[in-house]
């Protein structure tokens, strides 16, 4: 009987030596690939970005919890000390909700004030029976909400603190009354063409 020679690693010591993410060759060259990028990166490490300001973010959600609202803005009460305890993986964790929670009521806020703007454009020229009325129909349909919803929060990315003079402005001009501001340039009109040099002159 002629001698078989075995592989090492097919050996009873060569499989006890094996590593614990070893995997047999397959014909699938994608497959080999990924299964080479599993056993080279470690698995069970924190994935937590070098960038991230873990100490500015404590800060802020110590900030949050001064302001009596963190119940509300990232699903629990935490106090001054519970925050200074936290590890890094906490911070990030209550740092994403507070995002998620900033992220919505800025939304909110900005499709509310468009909204508004637009009823009152349109009812300068058009009769509206119920302001009011037509701006939450709008703001409640599914379709109008959805793609408002995706264009405020890219302004917002884009924008960040600077959008909160552009929304003050809505705010403002969401209560100015703009058919009397019409009137009053109306009748101001004579009076500034009168003051007008004459081109004849």
């Amino acid at each position: 009987m002629a001698n078989t020679i075995i592989p090492l690693n097919q050996t009873p010591a060569g499989l006890a030596l094996r590593p614990p993410n070893y995997h047999q060759p397959t014909q699938d060259p994608v497959m080999e690939e990924m299964m080479a990028l599993l056993e080279t990166e470690p698995i069970s490490a924190p994935v937590i970005s070098t960038s991230v300001d873990i100490p500015a973010i404590r800060e802020q959600l110590a900030v949050l919890v001064s302001t009596g609202r963190c119940k509300e803005a990232i699903g629990t009460n935490l106090t001054q000390e519970q925050v200074r305890r936290l590890d890094e993986k906490e911070v990030i964790k209550y740092n994403k909700r507070y995002e998620a929670y900033v992220g919505s009521k800025t939304t909110d806020s900005l499709i509310d004030n468009f909204l508004s703007l637009a009823v009152k454009g349109v009812g300068m020229f058009l009769k509206i029976d119920d302001a009011d009325a037509l701006k939450n129909e709008l703001k409640d349909d599914f379709i109008i909400n959805k793609e408002m919803c995706q264009s405020c929060g890219r302004l917002a990315l884009r924008f960040g603190s600077p959008l909160a003079v552009v929304n003050a402005a809505a705010i403002t001009a969401k209560h100015v009354d703009f058919d009397q501001v019409t009137v009053q340039i109306t009748e101001q009109y004579p009076v500034i063409t009168e003051e007008l040099p004459s081109n004849t002159e």
